[in-house]
């Protein structure tokens, strides 16, 4: 059930930015946003567990996909997304390629919420078979794309 104070949104992780009206990003193929839905991540603070240097937040969220995020340490590896009000997230993006990072292309996503850090219950998780692409993960039970 949806409150008065929230929204509903798609998270694009991977884009800075709200996606370009063609709905292209510097060097990916095509990702497609719908105009009944809107792209939150920019107005989210965003953390990592860990990085190796020059492969942070910067990397993950600068609209290329000649850059990225690498994790450094031990498992797992986490992106925190926090948003200053409550958001009914529909959809979540993630670009990844199997073929170019083999062992460090994620294999299992959990997609987990709360009202903090120390409370958050597990929603959604995706196992991943050598990706290639948009990995669209819906919270909403269906996708929201259809």
């Amino acid at each position: 059930m949806e409150s008065d104070g929230e929204e509903e949104a798609a998270v694009t992780p991977g884009t800075a930015t709200p996606a370009p009206v063609s709905g292209r990003l510097k060097g990916c193929p095509e990702l497609s946003v719908d105009s009944d839905m809107r792209e939150m991540a920019k107005t989210a603070a965003w953390s990592i567990s860990s990085s190796k240097p020059g492969n942070g937040v910067s990397s993950l969220r600068d609209d290329s996909l000649d850059t990225y995020w690498q994790s450094d340490g031990a498992q797992p590896h986490l992106v925190n997304i926090q948003f200053q009000k409550k958001l009914q997230l529909q959809l979540v993006v993630i670009y990844v390629d199997f073929k170019l990072d083999e062992s460090y292309t994620p294999s299992k996503i959990s997609i987990r919420a709360g009202d903090g850090f120390h409370n958050l219950k597990e929603i959604k998780t995706v196992d991943l078979l050598k990706p290639v692409g948009w990995v669209h993960v819906s919270l909403s039970g269906t996708d929201p794309r259809r």
